[in-house]
């Protein structure tokens, strides 16, 4: 037996933990006290995490697929031959038209050192303008935002929930996530201690989730109509003279002429929050001494996601509770991407998509367009896909549609551990090495951390002989697929890409702590492996770190005013409406880890969830099986009614309708449930290109 400290790196939490280990399996879990970032918080995930190092239905070695339809068959190959079978079916597109391939990066890349200093490396690699990721599937209008305000899209101020008097909270649930754009393991922890120190939390949901329900209140929303209730917050604030802004903030006059006619009394009628309970939460929170606004998934995928993600600025900015102590502030990570330059600052609409002329964002395409991209024939028509560690058929909208276009393209190769909903279309599929097979910092994270924390954990497991590590494969994949091209980049560009591909990440990341003068270096991490405490969140950072012109705030953007006619236009409820929701369980891990038995066990979590007086007012009762029917499509699924869901509101899981082969012993994983995506609608977008998932109509029989 050996006793061993890790990482969860499954989500945005990044939890220590101590693991056990027999005969190379890990035997027990539990979270590290000494973590300075975590406390010696878990979650079900985390207990999990070995789970996945032991799976049968990994992929430990590269197969391709053999046949068609029903006679299709998985071979396993040489890694040699999967490299040249991924090389030459990039290399046949690009060759014809740089724009015929199309790359997806999943959420599990961020998780992954490998990925952050090799896979988007390798993404960049080729000319391709069909460039998709799973930011536009949940945060695009949070990166928007604060490109626009702050000048960088990863200059996300953070609540700081560890000194704030008042925390905010619209469409969020870090009791089930552990935060997400917010870092923050032990929520419960922190959240008892805010009450302890006489501190105040409201939750704003068409639910009543776990957050809520340790909230102090929570306030009931219609879906989609968020943006309402938050302009009136804004309204409210700046017709009761309760504003506070800072020096290096303009456009407050012009904010104010905008949130002119978005009244109480008007966010009422749209949303089913009272006028005057809109009214006393923004004098409560313009009046606390400390207070935070914090905003995720529910006001990030609706139809006016910027817009919300704009007016929760400006309630921190309006009352001064931006870069100080308690409100909402910057992060500073021993090793600072923003100001290392590594990740471009955003940029919008420098091109738009072939088939609907929808906007980039960073170099981006929203995902929701990628199937047309496929589907519709003409110049730049994507016949090849290169998938990085995602499954876009059960994470994006219309999945039942993407998938039959993903199965008609002329080639496709994927680098993910499991056979999925979208690899099983895969020509080929090379797995890395799992979690605990491969060495981490977390890049990304530290930058939305509420404590600022450095820790470097080494591999768990060895690599086996016949395993790659993920930049291992996409180094071979960059370095082949360019040898031919008829069109190779310069000489300078081929040399700078090899120099980026062929070090090691932990090299890498040595070299970026000495690059940005860190506070830690690499040995102080080794010598620290539960993790080096570098202290609360700072205030006094702006207007000095702003990165916009002349180091000031515009409030009154162009692009979020435009937009408000569109809300202006937004139909008002509809007697007897449905309006349809996702949400997520603390045992989920988005798409996947749902053949993990510790993670399954124990109540259904499948359900659509109901208000029982709208099953009674269709005749139906609480575990009747139900057709759920929206513009796209139609799921069958059993009902649950509870009075957690507010009226005219439905919820359904997201990640489920799983359909996973085993390759080696042929078995298919089944999981309870439907897939929300086969009713979500890709015509649906916020202005930022964000899939508007949540509040979609949906009929229920």
């Amino acid at each position: 037996m050996e006793k061993t400290l890790g990482v969860c790196n499954l989500c945005e939490a990044i939890c220590g933990l101590e693991l056990t280990i027999e005969s190379g399996r890990v035997t027990g879990v539990r979270g590290n006290p000494d973590d300075p970032l975590s406390r010696g918080h878990i979650c079900p995930k985390g207990v999990a995490i070995g789970d996945i190092h032991a799976d049968p239905d990994r992929l430990r070695h590269p197969v391709r697929r053999v046949g068609t339809g029903a006679d299709a068959r998985w071979e396993e190959i040489s890694w040699d031959e999967a490299f040249d079978l991924v090389a030459d079916g990039i290399s046949a597109a690009v060759n014809e038209d740089p724009d015929s391939l199309a790359i997806y990066l999943g959420n599990p890349n961020v998780h992954s050192l490998g990925a952050m200093t090799h896979g988007v490396t390798l993404a960049g690699a080729f000319r391709t303008r069909n460039h998709f990721s799973a930011t536009s599937v949940d945060q695009l209008p949070h990166q928007l935002v604060a490109h626009l305000l702050y000048g960088h899209q990863l200059m996300i101020p953070i609540p700081d929930i560890d000194r704030t008097d008042y925390f905010l909270v619209f469409g969020a649930n870090p009791m089930a996530s552990n935060g997400s754009l917010m870092t923050v393991p032990d929520f419960p922890g922190r959240r008892r201690e805010l009450r302890e120190r006489g501190g105040r939390m409201v939750v704003v949901d068409p639910r009543r989730t776990e957050t809520a329900k340790v909230a102090d209140e929570h306030v009931f929303v219609r879906p989609g109509s968020d943006a309402w209730v938050l302009l009136a917050l804004v309204h409210t604030l700046i017709d009761s003279g309760l504003t506070n802004p800072p020096e290096w903030l303009d456009g407050a006059d012009a904010v104010a002429d905008a949130v002119a006619e978005f009244t109480p009394e008007r966010a009422e009628a749209m949303s089913g929050v009272p006028a005057a309970t809109i009214r006393r939460i923004a004098t409560e929170f313009a009046t606390a001494p400390r207070a935070a606004a914090y905003g995720r998934m529910g006001v990030s995928t609706n139809e006016f996601g910027t817009v919300c993600q704009w007016a929760l600025q400006l309630l921190n900015l309006l009352t001064g509770n931006v870069d100080r102590e308690g409100g909402v502030m910057l992060p500073t990570p021993a090793i600072d991407i923003v100001k290392l330059g590594l990740l471009g600052r955003g940029h919008v609409g420098r091109f738009a998509s072939r088939v609907r002329g929808v906007p980039e964002f960073g170099g981006e395409l929203p995902v929701s367009v990628m199937r047309e991209e496929i589907e519709t024939p003409g110049k730049g028509q994507v016949r090849a896909l290169l998938t990085l560690a995602g499954n876009p058929v059960l994470s994006t909208p219309d999945g039942s549609a993407l998938e039959r276009a993903i199965g008609d393209l002329d080639f496709y190769a994927a680098v993910d551990i499991y056979i999925n909903e979208t690899t099983r279309h895969a020509d080929v599929i090379l797995p890395p090495t799992s979690a605990l097979e491969r060495d981490h910092y977390d890049l990304v994270f530290h930058h939305f951390a509420v404590r600022n924390t450095a820790r470097f954990t080494p591999a768990v497991f060895p690599k086996g002989r016949d395993q790659r590590h993920d930049w291992q494969i996409f180094r071979e994949i960059g370095l082949r697929t360019i040898k031919r091209l008829d069109r190779k980049p310069a000489l300078r560009r081929r040399l700078e890409l090899e120099a980026r591909l062929r070090p090691s990440p932990t090299f890498l990341i040595a070299n970026l702590m000495r690059l940005g003068r860190s506070p830690v270096r690499m040995t102080d991490l080794r010598k620290s492996p539960q993790g080096v405490d570098l202290g609360a969140l700072q205030g006094g950072l702006f207007p000095e770190r702003l990165m916009t012109r002349g180091k000031r705030v515009d409030a009154a953007q162009s692009l979020v005013l435009g937009d408000l006619d569109r809300l202006r236009a937004q139909a008002p409820p509809a007697e007897g409406e449905l309006l349809l929701i996702g949400r997520r369980h603390k045992q989920d891990c988005n798409s996947w880890m749902h053949n993990s038995e510790r993670l399954t066990k124990g109540r259904d979590r499948h359900q659509l969830l109901v208000n029982p007086a709208d099953l009674a007012a269709r005749g139906l009762a609480s575990g009747d099986l139900v057709t759920v029917t929206s513009r796209v499509g139609a799921v069958q699924v059993e009902a649950l009614g509870t009075d957690d869901m507010m009226r005219g509101v439905v919820s359904l899981p997201h990640g489920y309708g799983h359909q996973r082969e085993g390759v080696r012993m042929g078995r298919a994983t089944q999981v309870a449930g439907v897939s929300v995506n086969d009713l979500t609608d890709a015509e649906r977008l916020d202005v930022s290109g964000n899939a508007a998932f949540s509040g979609l109509p949906v009929t229920l029989s």
